[in-house]
Order: structure tokens, then sequence, then C-alpha cells
């Protein structure tokens, strides 16, 4: 058993990569263990070239939102806990979106004789904005829109304003139960977290993803995971009102948010 605490990152090359993006090599060929393990992180809008790997590969993103084609199919997108799984030989390429900036792990076998990945064209900016959601390739788009959320509220809402917060969680901090006194939308944007209406199954978030706490309605958990949590909140507000959340089982049950 080898436990390595500290990895170097580098740049990676030019020729696979448009715009920026940093890799540490977590695990190489040793013995008769023929797997690499990468971790790559790809600033918003840079991508891979087209590449194809002898024995395939399986990515796994561990961080932010990105996207992904194979030769022949559409663009799709991938998030947190995402395992995409390449087939030898296959060409394809891989990236983060234009806004968000990506993270994933990348394994492989290494064939015995050593041969490499093949590198291929860069992606154009044509194909990288391609229209992912219809899946029409080499058409460039300035505008895609997506409805995440479409939440009737259950009864007439008194909606003076909006207060927008970005709330962090600590990896592995539990919220607790808590009700709010006012509807949150909110919005992941990084890392991942377990949200759970009470009465109701949990669900695991990840960025990107949308939520909705209906007003006095008990929110059973919203515990951060092992890579933390960071969200934009919502709070739909009628006037002279202010956000507050209680802790039904906290000592202290007029906390405010």
């Amino acid at each position: 058993m080898h436990i390595s605490h500290t990895t170097t990152t580098a740049v990676a090359p030019a020729e696979w990569i448009t715009g920026d993006a940093w890799f540490e090599t977590l695990a190489s060929p040793d013995g008769l263990s023929r797997t690499q393990v990468d971790r790559v992180r790809f600033a918003p809008g840079a991508r891979t070239v087209w590449h194809r790997h002898p024995l395939g590969q399986v990515l796994i993103v561990t961080e932010g939102t990105g996207l992904v084609q194979r030769r022949g199919g559409r663009i799709e997108t991938i998030r947190v806990g995402d395992t995409v799984r390449i087939a030898p030989g296959e060409w394809h390429w891989h990236g983060a979106t234009s806004t968000t900036a990506m993270t994933h792990l990348a394994v492989e076998e290494i064939p015995e004789d050593g041969a490499g990945s093949e590198a291929g064209d860069a992606v154009t900016d044509a194909e990288y904005h391609a229209d992912h959601h219809t899946g029409t390739a080499g058409t460039a788009h300035s505008v895609t829109r997506s409805v995440l959320l479409d939440q009737p509220l259950p009864t007439p809402q008194n909606l003076h304003r909006v207060e927008i917060r970005r709330i962090a969680i600590a990896p592995g901090h539990a919220g607790g139960l808590h009700v709010h006194n006012c509807p949150v939308f909110g919005s992941i944007e990084s890392g991942s977290v377990v949200y759970q209406v009470d009465g109701e199954p949990p669900t695991v978030l990840g960025s990107g993803d949308v939520f909705y706490e209906p007003k006095g309605v008990r929110i059973a958990r919203f515990d951060a995971q092992d890579d933390g949590v960071t969200f934009l909140g919502y709070f739909l507000l009628d006037a002279g009102e202010a956000p507050e959340i209680e802790f039904p089982t906290a000592r202290d049950s007029g906390q405010t948010s």
C-alpha cells in the first residue's frame, strides 16, 4: 500500500487542450498494474481536442458541470457524480461548459506495448457551441434556454421583493431539520448536498440543480457532502419581511438565516 498526501499540478499540453486546463497524475502503471488515473481541471470554455484511447477511458465528474461528445453523437451535459465510459478507439472530446469550470477523474488502462492516446483535430467553436439540447450538430448558437423548474406557489403570495444570498456549507455539515418563513428557491453552484422534504425520499443535488423549499414546510435534510456545497438562495418576501429559518429541535427556534 502506498498513500500520497500531495500531488503535482501541471498545465495540460497545448496540443491536447483548447483553453486553460491543469492535471495531476494520481496513479500510473506500476508492476502488473496498467492503470492510469489523472485529475483534470478545466477552466470555463476549455475542452480537449478530438481524441481516442486504445483501451477506452472512464471519466468521473467531481466538480462543476461539463460537456462530452462522441463522434457522430450529440453533446451531453455531465455533472458531479456522473460517470462516462468511453469505448476503445472511440473518437470523443470533453471539457467544461462555457460558463462553469469542471473537474473530473480520468481512468484508463495503458496497453502493454505502451501505446498512448491519439490526438486529432481541435474542437471548433462551432462544434463546441452546437445545440446539445436538440442534438443539432455543426450549427453555432449564441443563446440556449432550458426550463429547470416551473413551480406554482400553493397560495397567493404577496411578493414585495426577492433577496438573493450566496450560501456556503462546509464539507460534511448537516443543515438539520428546519422551516422557512417564506418560499425559497435555490440553485447549486458547486459541490453537492442531500436534500429532503420531511416525509419524502431524499435526493442528491449537484452543480446546476435547483430546488424549492415551500413556506412553513419542514425540510428534513440539507446536508453537505464531502465536497461541501455553495448555492444561491432566492427568498420571496413581503413588505417589511426578512428571511428567517426555524430549527424545531434547536433551543433557539428563531435563528435568522
